[in-house]
């Protein structure tokens, strides 16, 4: 059973909303830092309509819903954080926002032992620790989203992360939290998105080159293999920006050609074509 009981959680986007929910469903005091008033009402309402569903889905109680509603609270201060056994930074995907994050969280949380965890999809682990005075303390703990639903997280330790560490960030996720866990190399992309990311860009390239339109590429893939999601639309569920961000990641690692983001791609970024988020993406989403 883990011993941590009081969690801290860096943004409230999709990411951020849905691991301040798991916590505060499995009985943890949650505390979710935003920028500001504005963006926590908004986490706020995404985390009761999330828990709103569950109820109308029959697999939560409404008591249970008020109870985990009541137990997440919000600060536009990361000094509040001075308590928590653990924090998630679940930010923006760009490296020296993160850093400046896990930094400010070295100077504020109190407890000696606290596990300073991040949500990256690619960012290596060991900047993110090195921003800090206790990299031994610092591991990617990266969810899925929806994270109420998916099951998998992806545990990333640097080569500074302590055994106590991986241990006890282990023991959260799968005790506390009920979650599957995989084990990844410190390595931009981690397990999934090493897999994911070229095959999203390949579907791009394909769409780009007029090879197939988009409803063709995601059909082929959902009817022809069994895929719950065409990878066009998935790259939109996912966001655009991030995609884009990821790949830009592995990219710099690596600097194999297939994680290179296509022109496409990075045009729609710029024209605030983001997929589902924006309303608009390979897939339109406004109605």
């Amino acid at each position: 059973m883990s011993d941590i009981q009081r969690v801290g959680v860096v943004g409230s986007g999709l990411m951020g909303s849905g691991i301040a929910e798991v916590c505060a469903r499995a009985g943890l005091d949650v505390l979710v830092a935003e920028v500001d008033p504005d963006a926590a009402e908004a986490a706020r309402g995404r985390i009761a309509s999330s828990l709103g569903k569950g109820v109308r889905s029959g697999k939560l109680s409404a008591e249970d819903r008020d109870a985990a509603l009541e137990r997440i609270r919000f600060t536009t201060d990361l000094a509040d954080f001075a308590d928590r056994n653990l924090v998630v930074e679940a930010v923006a995907e760009n490296e020296q926002v993160k850093t400046d994050v896990f930094t400010a969280l070295d100077k504020v949380v109190e407890d000696p032992e606290a596990i300073f965890a991040s949500n990256t999809s690619s960012i290596p682990i060991m900047k993110l620790g090195m921003a800090t005075g206790r990299p031994e303390q610092v591991i990617g703990v990266h969810f899925f989203n929806p994270v109420p639903v998916l099951k998998l997280v992806e545990l990333v330790p640097s080569l500074l992360t302590g055994e106590q560490t991986r241990v006890r960030a282990e023991e959260f996720v799968t005790g506390a939290l009920g979650k599957q866990v995989i084990r990844s190399q410190d390595r931009a992309g981690f397990v999934v998105n090493a897999l994911l990311i070229p095959y999203l860009l390949s579907s791009i390239r394909m769409l780009e080159s007029g090879f197939a339109s988009a409803e063709d590429i995601d059909n082929g893939m959902v009817l022809g293999c069994a895929h719950p999601m065409g990878p066009l639309r998935l790259a939109d569920l996912i966001g655009l920006d991030t995609t884009k961000a990821i790949a830009e990641s592995m990219y710099e690692e690596f600097k194999e050609p297939l994680y290179s983001p296509p022109p496409l791609l990075l045009r729609m970024v710029d024209a605030g074509l983001l997929g589902k988020k924006s309303g608009r993406g390979f897939h339109n989403y406004a109605a």
